[in-house]
């Protein structure tokens, strides 16, 4: 005779905010379920640390801050809410000042591997671009030169763009123009 299924009642966000505060182990929260992140290979995190050290030196005596991979990012539209910890975030609303989260990015990174190449192209994609603040979403892979850019044209929509090889990314509004020799400096 087999045992009685038990039923998962989904956390909530002050929960959750809780429960991450006392772990040791960073986890991702989506609409009440909570997922383990896995540890991040060298490669990985010399792209987080390229990027983030070019943002930074861009951004460092305006209003932007740049946080990579150990701040949470809070989507909360309607009855769905999330908290991602997105690879590198850049913010510049003043009014962004929770201590345990960020909600209105301008610039959002993931650094992509073949294990979270469909959360970051299909899930954090459709729930990045439900921030009104938000201008660009860049998936970097962690296997090949390649940096995928989604990008808000307030306009016009969303555009993807692709960069490969030796190509070069411009982004005015944190007034910085990056190579994929600075993104891939020392691995790639």
């Amino acid at each position: 005779m087999g045992e009685a299924a038990l039923k998962l009642k989904p956390l909530s966000s002050e929960d959750y905010l809780e429960l991450e505060a006392a772990s040791a182990v960073k986890h991702e929260f989506v609409d009440g379920q909570v997922y383990a992140l896995a540890g991040a290979t060298d490669r990985h995190n010399r792209i987080v640390t390229n990027l983030t050290g070019h943002l930074w030196l861009a951004t460092r005596r305006g209003p932007c801050r740049v946080y990579s991979s150990d701040m949470k990012l809070r989507i909360a539209t309607g009855p769905s809410e999330r908290f991602y910890y997105p690879d590198v975030m850049v913010t510049c609303s003043e009014s962004d000042t929770h201590d345990l989260y960020k909600v209105a990015p301008c610039l959002l990174a993931e650094v992509t591997s073949p294990s979270t190449a469909a959360t970051d192209h299909r899930e954090k994609l459709m729930a990045y671009q439900r921030l009104p603040e938000l201008r660009d979403y860049l998936i970097v892979s962690a296997e090949e030169r390649l940096v995928e850019r989604y990008r808000r044209d307030p306009e016009e929509g969303w555009w993807y763009h692709e960069y490969r090889e030796q190509a070069t990314l411009t982004l005015p509004y944190l007034n910085l123009t990056l190579t994929l020799d600075d993104v891939y400096e020392g691995v790639l």
